[in-house]
């Protein structure tokens, strides 16, 4: 049995893997069933762990008799960083197949959250720039569409670095994000520069939905955390609700000084199909690699997103709905990620978050603020639409996950605490691995 010392350490290594995975984006259920693994393979039984969306807590009393351990860890808000995630992962994994022990374990924590992210300042932001342009090619705009929404993505990038870096809350940053696209839009009909104010607004709005989290939001409501799903779905909508304030008062400006942005929601250019699927390609990869997913990875994030754009498009055409047509693709993204994370040894969460970013209902969006600035009582609907979108993108890519994880044989080693598909920590089992172990001792 661990003395005292052992089962802080154990308990504290327990509660910093999983402040790194939630702070992360990884679901509450993920979480608890990767800290729960942890303990129980370090010694501790019937650990109990509370999982919330700010903080995390860890419970073990060895015997009746004894008084309880307990510790307690606030997650702090920090920037994605999916290469964070895939080292804890693939150390979660060393040390429960004892490839390291738990003071090697610490160490390696320790020194993975001191360390900054892999990647410099300037790259993010040009994989930013990459990411408005070809959010411009994905809609089927022409090049002054591509270069604006170019220089609208590096500019809300900057601007959100700015806003972060004076500690200013999340929703100012999405505010002054939709602000500034609209407003650039407005300067450049002021101008006479022949661009389609639609697109180049819709692009930004989808590049300031990218990295919301509603992949782990829908996961958790599914999955029975409904806490944390409630806190989750409350910080996407007030992200989102920032960039409506934005865009609602760039268009205000554009009424007011008399330049009428007009929105046509229905105008997209089914001959440059496959010119729109590559720039969902390109869209997926970049945005992959502005979070840090590993680069062996990149090309598996490009291939999903762009093969789920064409079957969003090619269903679109065949007369499915919005919702429909999103939720399908967002279900084949989900069936191809589970492969593709195992091919390139990083969670399914990696692949999955970025492969989404084209489908996000960004025009749904725009056209919903621009009627309600006409007056127009359609508006509302339309943002309903959106928001059903985005319900359903995240809905089948957890269904995906729901399919994928059976047919790769692992329906029956799941933990058996986890009522759902694992996109990130161990898949299998501690009872199977526990007789593996004992098998290879005899």
């Amino acid at each position: 049995m661990a003395d005292s010392n052992d089962v802080q350490r154990i308990l504290d290594l327990a509660l910093r893997v999983g402040e790194m995975l939630l702070s992360n984006g990884a679901g509450a259920a993920d979480v608890s069933a990767t800290m729960s693994s942890l303990t129980l393979h370090l010694g501790l039984r019937s650990v109990t762990v509370d999982v919330t969306f700010t903080s995390l807590n860890l419970t073990y009393q060895p015997h009746t008799d004894e008084l309880p351990y307990s510790l307690t860890r606030h997650v702090t808000h920090r920037e994605i960083d999916y290469d964070d995630l895939t080292r804890v992962d693939h150390l979660v994994r060393r040390l429960l197949t004892n490839r390291v022990d738990l003071t090697q374990a610490r160490i390696e924590l320790a020194r993975l959250a001191a360390t900054g992210h892999q990647r410099p300042r300037w790259a993010i932001t040009t994989s930013w720039g990459v990411i408005g342009g070809s959010v411009g090619l994905l809609l089927g705009g022409d090049w002054i569409v591509v270069l604006v929404a170019t220089v609208a993505a590096l500019g809300i990038n900057v601007l959100g670095r700015w806003f972060a870096r004076g500690r200013l809350p999340f929703f100012y940053q999405q505010a002054a994000g939709g602000l500034f696209a609209t407003l650039l839009v407005v300067l450049l009909r002021i101008a006479d520069i022949p661009v389609d104010p639609s697109l180049v607004v819709t692009a930004s709005i989808i590049m300031l939905l990218a990295g919301l989290g509603f992949i782990g939001a829908i996961q958790d409501a599914l999955t029975g955390f409904y806490l944390t799903a409630s806190a989750r779905l409350l910080e996407v909508s007030m992200a989102t609700i920032g960039i409506i304030v934005g865009v609602g008062g760039g268009l205000n400006t554009a009424s007011v000084l008399g330049v009428r942005v007009v929105v046509e929601p229905g105008r997209v250019a089914w001959s440059h199909l496959p010119i729109m699927v590559f720039g969902a390609a390109l869209c997926a990869a970049a945005f992959a690699y502005s979070v840090y997913v590993p680069i062996r990875a990149l090309p598996h994030v490009g291939l999903i997103g762009g093969a789920a754009s064409l079957v969003y498009f090619g269903l679109f055409i065949q007369g499915f709905q919005g919702a429909w047509a999103s939720a399908l693709a967002a279900t084949v993204i989900g069936l191809l990620s589970y492969g593709a994370a195992g091919r390139s040894s990083v969670p399914p969460l990696a692949i999955v978050v970025p492969a989404i970013l084209p489908l996000l209902p960004g025009l749904s969006i725009y056209r919903s603020l621009s009627l309600i600035a006409e007056g127009q009582s359609g508006g509302v609907l339309a943002m309903a639409t959106a928001a059903g979108i985005a319900i359903a993108l995240a809905a089948g890519v957890i269904l995906g996950e729901y399919i994928a994880q059976p047919l790769g044989g692992e329906v029956r080693r799941l933990e058996r605490r986890l009522s759902g598909p694992r996109l990130v920590g161990p898949l299998r089992s501690w009872s199977r691995q526990r007789r593996s172990r004992r098998r290879g001792a005899g």
